[in-house]
C-alpha cells in the first residue's frame, strides 16, 4: 500500500505538502484525491509545498505540471512553494518548464499570490 499525501484546506485554497519521495502510485493517488477535493470543496487554488524535497527528477517535474493541469481544468490555480535552489537548477537542466505552474518562495507568498485576482497573479 502506498502512502497518501494529506490535502489540507485553508479557506478556498488546498494545501498539499510533499514530505517524502514520490512513487508512481502515490502520485496517481494524489492526482485523484486532489481532483476530488477541488470539486468537493470548491477550491479556487492549490498550493504544493515541496520544501522537504532535496532532489527532483523528471518524474517529479512532470507530476507537478500534471497536477497543475488537472487543477486548471477544474478552475483552480496552482502555486508551487518552497523550491530549493538545487531543485530549481535541476528542473531547468532537465528542460522542465512547469508550464502553467506559478511559483513562490514560501507558503505565505504562495497564498498571497492565489488571493490576488487571476489577471494580476502572474505579476
Amino acid at each position: 500500500m502506498s502512502d497518501r499525501i494529506p490535502i489540507l484546506r485553508i479557506g478556498d485554497i488546498l494545501l498539499v505538502s510533499v514530505q517524502f519521495d514520490l512513487e508512481d502510485q502515490t502520485v496517481l493517488n494524489l492526482q485523484e484525491d486532489l481532483a476530488e477535493q477541488i470539486v468537493a470543496k470548491s477550491a479556487q487554488g492549490v498550493v504544493i509545498d515541496i520544501s522537504a524535497l532535496e532532489i527532483v527528477d523528471s518524474f517529479v517535474g512532470r507530476m507537478l505540471a500534471t497536477v497543475a493541469a488537472i487543477s486548471r481544468v477544474l478552475d483552480a490555480r496552482t502555486v508551487v512553494v518552497g523550491m530549493r535552489p538545487a531543485v530549481a537548477i535541476t528542473l531547468v537542466e532537465l528542460g522542465l518548464s512547469l508550464g502553467g505552474v506559478s511559483t513562490a518562495l514560501d507558503l505565505e507568498k504562495g497564498l498571497a499570490k492565489l488571493r490576488r485576482p487571476a489577471s494580476s497573479a502572474s505579476q
